[in-house]
């Protein structure tokens, strides 16, 4: 049975750490309120009580502010600028080393010692890899119990990469996305508790009235950097034949966060909801590593955005793997969970890009040429 599980891509759960659920010293939780913006973290425990202490600033401040994550008991600091600002660019280029990793799925440790590992972050959790450019490839929350502090982390590391001449790239995944749209299914129970404690339905955490709602609606869901295109899901043939530049993909898909997908009748299907679909959609396609795709399909994708790679996430792989003579690189690794463990046990992988080679980056250092 144990062996199946493997072969299937299952693993078995245990020692669940009653840490998870902690709610206390949770935030921060930013919210905008006409012309201010309120900042509010919930204090106490469940033998005690909760409280809210919360704070009230002009909309033009900025705002120090400290996450906490309950596992260890550690804390980093932020600072919160509550304009969000203008969506990013959907191309770039760069000579310096870029770093991709996906699918953390709210497991702040995994990503925080990958991160350190990689020598993208110190060990007090500042941005440490100079002009390179660090890319997440979506699904950074849900399922795990440490969407505060995952989130918190990049918004932190965006601005310091920002400061030196590097960037982080945050690009959707279908879980950002779900969020936006107020489907929180996928989440973790103690959101639930959360955003109940703070007077809220758990949809409102993401709504545009609050500031990480804001922020991730202002981004992208394809990015080229170089001559790489990196995306969640993947672009099909079908997506690629449109003949739409990035830019125009990235403002439908922008459009549409917050808008359910749902099946038309054929008559009254639009161009656009294709990009939007849970079957063909950038964020949720799955066709590049379903195995039902030839070379020529790929190579056909790649011209229609003069691009000789894809680095896609979405579909679970047992390590990254260079797919299509090179072509298509696949991230999606199960990481290790941060308040459970599993057999077999997980260890976290990205992918490590410079002067046109790629990488597996490994959890203890080290970057293996694919």
């Amino acid at each position: 049975m144990l062996v199946i599980a493997y072969v299937v891509g299952a693993d078995i759960h245990y020692g669940d750490n009653p840490l998870a659920s902690k709610v206390g010293d949770e935030g921060p939780h930013v919210f905008y309120q006409g012309d201010n913006v309120v900042v509010s973290y919930i204090r106490g425990g469940k033998e005690s009580g909760f409280s809210i202490e919360s704070t009230t600033y002009p909309a033009d401040s900025s705002i120090s502010a400290e996450v906490q994550f309950p596992l260890d008991g550690s804390r980093f600091s932020v600072e919160i600028h509550p304009d969000v600002g203008m969506p990013p660019p959907s191309e770039y280029q760069t000579t310096a080393p870029i770093l991709v990793i996906s699918d953390v799925e709210s497991n702040f440790k995994a990503m925080r010692d990958f991160l350190i590992a990689q020598d993208v972050i110190t060990t007090e959790l500042s941005w440490a890899f100079g002009s390179g450019h660090l890319v997440l490839t979506g699904d950074f929350v849900d399922r795990g119990f440490s969407t505060t502090q995952v989130l918190w982390l990049i918004y932190k590391l965006e601005q310091e990469a920002a400061s030196v001449g590097g960037k982080v790239h945050y690009i959707l995944g279908n879980h950002e996305v779900k969020n936006l749209q107020g489907n929180y299914l996928k989440a973790a129970y103690k959101y639930t508790y959360i955003a109940g404690i703070l007077g809220l339905h758990q949809h409102e955490l993401f709504a545009d009235s609050a500031l990480l709602g804001r922020w991730l609606a202002s981004k992208n869901a394809v990015e080229k950097i170089n001559d790489t295109l990196f995306l969640h899901g993947g672009i099909a043939p079908q997506i690629a034949a449109q003949n739409l530049s990035l830019s125009q993909i990235n403002n439908i898909v922008r459009a549409a966060y917050r808008t359910q997908y749902f099946n038309q009748p054929e008559e009254e299907t639009k161009p656009e909801d294709v990009l939007n679909s849970t079957t063909l959609g950038v964020v949720w396609y799955r066709g590049l590593l379903a195995g039902k795709l030839v070379q020529t399909d790929v190579d056909q994708v790649l011209a229609a955005f003069d691009v000789r790679a894809m680095v896609v996430g979405h579909t679970p792989q047992h390590r990254v793997s260079s797919l299509y003579e090179g072509s298509v690189f696949a991230v999606n690794v199960k990481h290790p969970t941060d308040y459970r463990g599993t057999f077999p046990s997980r260890r976290s992988e990205g992918l490590y890009i410079h002067n046109r080679r790629f990488y597996r980056a490994l959890d203890d250092g080290r970057r293996l040429l694919l």
